[in-house]
């Protein structure tokens, strides 16, 4: 792209590999700086916004939120900076990964122990329906939120006034859908 060449929205945003309303929107906020207009009255962007934008996509898909995407931004466009900030930023995010990762670790451990001990057969007995039941918990350490520590109790067991089946020879009910609203 020559210097001089000037993109709508629409093939930045094709060139760039994000909508182009996502492309205002980070002008909104101030991520990107709002472009010059051109004498029709629309956007006019340059190559550099191009860059801009891939630079921002790729943080976004490394998982930077984007108050760290403006920080990253900022840095990039300073060519005096050092690289111990930008390292340092990296660092705190990938800590966060890590922390996500060990919350998906016990999700998935919580997960499977209620589908070993669920029978999966005609009984109406069903762990995974009664952990439901019992709702949210308070994580302990170690726990994903709303686990059980240790050995997963079940807790009240079997109720006699409900009767919930799990497994292939469950009923299957109908798919859920938003209730309407009447317009009074």
């Amino acid at each position: 792209m020559s210097p001089a060449e000037r993109l709508h929205i629409g093939a930045v945003a094709e060139r760039a590999g994000v909508p182009a309303k996502t492309i205002r929107y980070y002008e909104q906020i101030g991520l990107l700086p709002r472009p010059a207009r051109g004498k029709n009255g629309y956007r006019s962007y340059d190559g550099r916004a191009i860059h801009e934008l891939s630079f921002v996509r790729r943080a976004r898909d490394l998982g930077f939120a984007l108050e760290d995407v403006a920080r990253l931004l900022a840095l990039w466009r300073d060519e005096r900076r050092g690289s111990a900030e930008v390292r340092a930023l990296a660092l705190e995010h990938v800590a966060a990964v890590e922390r996500k990762l060990t919350e998906l670790e016990s999700l998935r451990a919580t997960l499977l122990d209620l589908v070993h001990r669920c029978h999966g057969d005609s009984r109406p007995d069903c762990p995974i329906l009664e952990d439901l039941e019992r709702g949210p918990r308070a994580a302990s350490p170690g726990t994903a939120l709303g686990a059980s520590p240790g050995a997963h109790a079940v807790g009240r067991g079997r109720r006699a006034a409900k009767t919930h089946q799990c497994g292939p020879e469950a009923p299957r009910s109908q798919p859920w859908k938003p209730r309407s609203r009447s317009r009074e």
